[in-house]
C-alpha cells in the first residue's frame, strides 16, 4: 500500500508539471502536449483557446492558421472548439528513427491580432512492433579446433520502438555445445553473442541447429526469432584484420550518384579458401540500407542515391570481413554529410491585407511573413528585404517572422497600387533567394481640395441676350478618386443693383455652366462680378472659389432724341422749324453735337463719330438738314445735296410750305451745287474768341468765329440751351442729370455743369437766318478745304440710303 501510494504521488507530481509546464510555455507564447503515436485522425492533442486564454468566438473572426515546419501536415485546429487535432494518424517509428524523443513542432497564427504561437507535441511511442532479424536464418562456421569458451556474434534483433518498448533480452536454445551471452555495446545496446561451452568435433556432428529468440519490454511482450546453423570446419587458425578498426568519411551531400564514399580492407595471411575475404555489412539503419551499397568482394561502400543533409547528416554501420574459415573481423564506418547550400529560403505570406487607407500612421502592419531555410549554418541563415524605394520597411518580429509596416505616411494621388516585391536571400556562397509579391491597393481620403483650370474667368456678353443663354464653363479637378473627387460648383450670394446674384445668373452644379436668367442692358448693368465655388463630395468636403468677371458689350438699341425744340414749344408756336445744321462742313473733326431725334443719325456710321452720353462728336465734317413737325420727337436727318458746300441751307420761302418729318426737301434733292453760289458769311454775326461763352472761350483768341450778335438770333439760340436744359432737370430726358446739365451730371456729377459742355455754337443753325456761322475765315476755310472730297464722297453715300 505504501509503495503503491508512492507510485500515485509520482503521477501526481508528473501531472502537476506537465500542467505548470504548458501554462509557463503559454505565458511565454509556447504550448507543449504530449501524445501516443497511431491515434486516429482527429484525435484529440490540446485545448488550445483555453491554454491561450483566448476568446472562442472572437477566434473565428480574427482567423487561426495551423503552419507546420515540415512537409507533412499532422495537426489541425477546430475552429468551434479551439481543439488541436490530429490530422492523420502519426507513426513515431517512421518521423523519429534511432531518436529517443520525437517532437513534432508546428506554429499557431491569429491573423486579427498578428499574433504567433509555437507549439511542440511529443510522440510518445508504444509497444506496435515485435523484435525482427533481418536474415531468418544465419550459418556459422566454426572450426573444430576452436576452443571453447571462444566467443562468436549473432545477429542482433531489431526493433524500431523506443525505450521499453525496444528489444529487451535474448534466449538461446537447441544444443548443449553452445551457450548464449549478452554483451554492451558502444551506444548502451546488447548484442548477443554465441558461446563455445564444449568442444566440437567435426566427425561426430557437422552442423549444430539453434533457435535465437529476442524479446522486447513492453506490456505484453512482443518477441521475435531467428534460426542458427552452426557447421564445423577443419582447422583455420588466422581470421581477417581490417586495416583500421573505425572508418571515418566526410562527403558533401551534392556528391553524385555512385560516387565511391570508402574502400575497406581487410587482410588474412591464410591460403586457398582460408584467405579469401568477403565483405558483409552486419549493422546499419533502414535508411543507410536504401542509400549506400557494399561490394562484398573488394569492399567499395557507394551511393545509390543523392545525399540530402536535411534529411540525414551522418551514417554509421558496422561491417564484417569473413574467411573462407568462418573467421571474421568487424569494423565501424562513420559517414559525415556535410551541408551544401541546396536550398533556397522559402518565404510565406501568413497574412496580408489588401488595402491600406493613405492617412494610415507609419508603422501600420500591411503583412506578415514567415521565412525559413532548410539549410544549416551560414547556408541557413536569411536576409530579408523590400526592392524599390517602396514607402515601406520590414520589422523583424518573433523568430523567423518579419512583419511589413509603412514607413510613412502613403498617397495615393502619387501612386495608387503597390507590388512590394520582398526577397529573401541566404548566407551561402552563391546565395540563393527567393520573393514574394504583396500587392496593396491605397485607399483615398479626400485631402486635395479642387483646383480650377483657370486663376480667374472672364466673358463677354451682349445685352439683350434670350433668358438662359450660356455665358461660359468654368472647370475645376480634383486630384481624389471617386466620391471624394466629384466635383460640384455653386456661387457665392451677391447682389446686382438691389437684386439677387443668383436671379441674374445660375451655375449647372454638375457641369459648371454658367447660364444668364435674364436678359441684360448695358444701360443699366455694365459689368457684373461674382464667384464660383467648386465643392467635391468628400466627408468633410474640400473647396475652392475662382471669380468670373462678365462683360455686358453694348448694342445700338437706343435712338436718339431731340431735346429742342421741345414738343411743346413746336406745337403751340404752329410754325415748323426749317432745321438745324448739327456740323457745318467747315467743322473739324472731333467736334461735339447736341443728343438728335429718333432715328435722325442712323444714316451716317458709327464708325465716323464718338459719343458719351447721349453727346455725340463726328470724326468728319458734315452738313445736314434736320425737319421737324409740331412732334418734337419726330425728326428726320437727312444729308443735303449740298452737304459740301459751307453754307447752311436757305429758309424755305414763304410761298413754299415746309417739308414734313422723314422727307428731304425737293430743292435740296435735285440742287446742283455748282448752280447755287455760297452765301458770303454776315460780318455782324462775327465775334472775337472771348466774347464766346463756354469752354470754347479759352481757345486761342487767333482764330475768329461768326455768332449772331442781333438781339433775335441772340435770344432764341438761348431759348434752346436753356430748353434743352430745362427737359433734362425736370426728369423727361432719358439722359437725366440735374439743373444746367444737359444729363451731364449723372456721369460727372453735379459739378458739370453747362459751363463745361464743348461750345456748340458753331455747330447751331438759326432758324429764320440766312447767316452761316464760321471761324475765323483764315484757318477754318482752309481746313474744311482740305477734307472736301472726303466729305463729299461721304455725303453721296447718306442720299442713296
Amino acid at each position: 500500500m505504501c509503495a503503491a501510494g508512492r507510485r500515485w504521488g509520482r503521477r501526481e507530481r508528473t501531472v502537476l508539471w506537465c500542467v505548470l509546464g504548458a501554462a509557463w510555455g503559454a505565458a511565454w507564447g509556447q504550448l507543449r502536449y504530449s501524445v501516443p503515436e497511431e491515434m486516429p485522425k482527429g484525435s484529440f492533442v490540446g485545448d488550445v483557446a483555453k491554454d491561450l486564454r483566448l476568446d472562442l468566438p472572437a477566434l473565428r473572426d480574427r482567423g487561426l492558421t495551423i503552419l507546420d515546419k515540415g512537409r507533412t501536415r499532422y495537426f489541425a485546429l477546430n475552429g468551434k472548439t479551439g481543439h488541436l487535432v490530429t490530422a492523420e494518424r502519426i507513426d513515431r517509428e517512421r518521423l523519429c528513427e534511432s531518436v529517443q524523443q520525437c517532437v513534432l513542432r508546428c506554429e499557431l497564427i491569429v491573423e486579427g491580432d498578428m499574433e504567433v504561437y509555437e507549439i511542440e507535441v511529443e510522440i510518445r511511442d508504444i509497444n506496435d512492433n515485435a523484435p525482427s532479424f533481418r536474415e531468418v536464418e544465419t550459418e556459422l562456421r566454426v572450426s573444430e579446433t576452436t576452443a571453447p569458451g571462444s566467443r562468436f556474434p549473432l545477429p542482433e534483433a531489431h526493433d524500431p520502438d523506443v525505450g521499453p518498448n525496444s528489444v529487451q533480452s535474448y534466449e538461446l536454445s537447441g544444443d548443449e555445445h553452445f551457450s548464449l551471452a549478452v554483451r554492451a555495446g558502444p551506444g548502451g545496446d546488447e548484442r548477443p553473442e554465441l558461446v563455445l561451452a564444449k568442444a566440437l568435433d567435426r566427425e561426430a556432428a557437422a552442423f549444430h541447429e539453434l533457435v535465437l529468440r529476442a524479446s522486447d519490454g513492453g506490456e505484453p511482450a512482443r518477441t521475435g526469432t531467428a534460426r542458427l546453423r552452426v557447421a564445423v570446419l577443419d582447422a583455420n587458425d588466422n581470421a581477417p584484420v581490417f586495416s583500421q578498426a573505425e572508418y571515418t568519411v566526410r562527403v558533401a551531400e551534392d556528391v553524385p550518384v555512385g560516387s565511391t564514399l570508402v574502400t575497406l580492407t581487410a587482410t588474412d595471411p591464410d591460403e586457398g579458401m582460408y584467405g579469401d575475404v568477403k565483405y558483409s555489412l552486419k549493422k546499419i539503419t533502414e535508411k543507410a540500407r536504401q542509400i549506400l551499397q557494399l561490394d562484398a568482394e573488394t569492399g567499395v561502400i557507394t551511393l545509390m542515391r543523392s545525399l540530402d543533409f536535411e534529411e540525414g547528416d551522418s551514417y554509421e554501420l558496422e561491417v564484417q570481413a569473413e574467411d573462407g574459415g568462418g573467421l571474421f573481423d568487424t569494423a565501424k564506418i562513420v559517414i559525415t554529410v556535410t551541408d551544401v547550400n541546396d536550398n533556397a529560403p522559402e518565404l510565406i505570406v501568413t497574412s496580408q491585407l489588401s488595402s491600406v487607407s493613405e492617412d494610415a500612421p507609419s508603422g501600420t502592419v500591411v503583412a506578415l511573413l514567415h521565412v525559413q531555410d532548410r539549410d544549416s549554418g551560414p547556408n541557413g541563415e536569411v536576409r530579408c528585404s523590400l526592392d524599390g524605394a517602396v514607402p515601406f520597411r520590414l520589422r523583424s518580429s518573433r523568430g523567423s517572422y518579419y512583419s511589413v509596416v509603412t514607413a510613412r505616411e502613403l498617397d495615393r494621388e502619387e501612386v495608387s497600387e503597390y507590388n512590394v516585391t520582398v526577397r529573401a536571400v541566404d548566407g551561402g556562397s552563391p546565395a540563393l533567394w527567393s520573393s514574394a509579391v504583396l500587392a496593396l491597393r491605397v485607399l483615398d481620403v479626400n485631402d486635395n481640395a479642387p483646383v480650377f483650370a483657370e486663376a480667374s474667368y472672364s466673358a463677354r456678353l451682349a445685352e439683350n441676350n434670350a433668358a438662359g443663354a450660356l455665358v461660359l464653363t468654368v472647370r475645376a479637378w480634383d486630384a481624389d478618386w471617386g466620391q471624394n473627387a466629384r466635383v460640384r460648383y455653386r456661387l457665392w450670394e451677391g447682389r446686382v443693383r438691389g437684386a439677387p446674384l443668383s436671379s441674374y445668373v445660375s451655375v449647372q452644379a454638375e457641369t459648371g455652366a454658367l447660364y444668364a436668367l435674364r436678359s441684360f442692358d448695358y444701360e443699366e448693368v455694365r459689368e457684373v462680378g461674382l464667384w464660383v465655388r467648386a465643392e467635391d463630395g468628400g466627408a468633410p468636403a474640400l473647396s475652392s472659389n475662382v471669380s468670373v468677371r462678365l462683360v455686358i458689350v453694348d448694342e445700338n438699341d437706343n435712338a436718339p432724341q431731340v431735346l429742342y425744340p421741345p414738343a411743346a414749344a413746336a406745337s403751340s408756336s404752329g410754325a415748323g422749324w426749317a432745321g438745324v445744321e448739327l456740323a457745318p462742313r467747315s467743322v473739324e473733326a472731333g467736334a461735339l453735337l447736341l443728343a438728335a431725334g429718333s432715328g435722325a443719325l442712323r444714316g451716317v456710321p458709327a464708325s465716323h463719330f464718338v459719343g458719351i452720353d447721349g453727346v455725340r462728336a463726328f470724326l468728319h465734317s458734315y452738313s445736314h438738314e434736320v425737319s421737324l413737325t409740331a412732334d418734337s420727337r419726330k425728326s428726320q436727318l437727312r444729308l443735303s445735296a449740298a452737304s459740301c458746300c459751307d453754307t447752311l441751307p436757305a429758309r424755305p420761302p414763304p410761298d413754299e410750305p415746309a417739308p414734313l418729318l422723314g422727307e428731304d426737301p425737293a430743292g435740296a434733292r435735285r440742287a446742283d451745287p455748282a448752280a447755287a453760289p455760297q452765301a458770303q458769311p454776315n460780318t455782324d454775326w462775327r465775334f472775337s474768341q472771348t466774347q464766346r461763352p463756354g469752354t470754347s472761350g479759352s481757345q486761342n483768341g487767333e482764330e475768329g468765329g461768326a455768332w449772331p450778335n442781333n438781339q433775335f438770333d441772340t435770344e432764341m439760340l438761348q431759348a434752346m440751351i436753356l430748353a434743352s436744359a430745362n427737359e433734362a432737370a425736370d426728369g423727361n430726358s432719358t439722359l437725366g442729370g440735374g439743373t444746367g446739365t444737359m444729363g451731364l451730371s449723372a456721369r460727372y456729377g453735379p459739378q458739370f455743369t453747362l459751363q463745361h459742355v464743348p461750345d456748340y455754337r458753331q455747330n447751331v443753325y438759326i432758324p429764320g437766318s440766312t447767316a452761316t456761322l464760321t471761324n475765323a475765315a483764315g484757318k477754318r476755310d482752309a481746313k474744311g478745304a482740305g477734307s472736301s472730297g472726303g466729305n463729299k464722297k461721304k455725303s453721296g453715300k447718306k442720299e442713296k440710303k
